[in-house]
């Protein structure tokens, strides 16, 4: 009895290999259109969560499901006026206001409110015992249906909603972002290998109430 597993030709692998790699190279190009996608950091706006030259990993397919949670960080299609590139330029930034939101600079703490409750932010960048300010210059603004306001953790690093804010002379379209222009949800830091760690959102976020 001839065993049929066995008894086939050894040549038909080298064969079939193109036919596997086609394959793999498919899956990977389709993941990366749909699924996950990597981002490397070109600048200080997100210190120290996230450093220049980390390698982060992005949910592309988890808004298809939500919308963007408050303290999420993610990565959008900066607008035009944000980048001065007409062809596009992804930014990183922390979802700061959704939706609805009522945005404050400051309670008596100097701590940013969302609708009326203060946020503790100790992911704010701070070097040698000197921390940046939650924001430059007081603000009151509601986020509009269907966009977002971000910030950076390096907030005086940041070309984030608040600047936009400022230098529109207050125009709060301009200074925030469409929901629909948001690629992804950065999650995870995987190198270098000595930073990686999840990109979970902060506790000072639980309990901010609806708009």
């Amino acid at each position: 009895m001839i065993d049929e597993q066995t008894d086939k030709p050894r040549s038909s692998f080298w064969k079939e290999l193109p036919i596997l790699l086609g394959v793999a190279i498919l899956v990977a190009v389709l993941v990366r259109a749909f699924v996950l996608q990597t981002f490397f950091i070109p600048s200080p706006s997100m210190e120290n969560t996230l450093k220049i030259d980390d390698r982060v990993l992005v949910n592309k397919l988890v808004y298809d499901f939500r919308s963007p949670h408050r303290g999420e960080v993610i990565v959008f299609k900066a607008p035009t006026a944000w980048s001065g590139n007409p062809d596009g330029e992804d930014f990183i930034k922390r979802v700061i206001g959704i939706p609805g939101d009522h945005v404050v600079c400051c309670d008596p703490e100097e701590r940013l409110m969302i609708n009326g409750k203060s946020l503790d932010e100790p992911y704010i960048f701070s070097m040698d015992g000197i921390r940046d300010k939650p924001a430059d210059q007081e603000f009151d603004i509601t986020v509009p249906e269907g966009r977002l306001w971000v910030m950076g953790d390096h907030r005086s690093a940041s070309g984030d909603s608040l600047e936009h804010w400022q230098q529109s002379q207050q125009n709060i379209t301009e200074a925030t972002i469409p929901e629909d222009d948001v690629v992804g949800r950065a999650f995870t830091v995987f190198w270098p290998v000595s930073r990686a760690t999840w990109l979970t959102v902060p506790d000072g976020f639980d309990g901010i109430p609806k708009p």
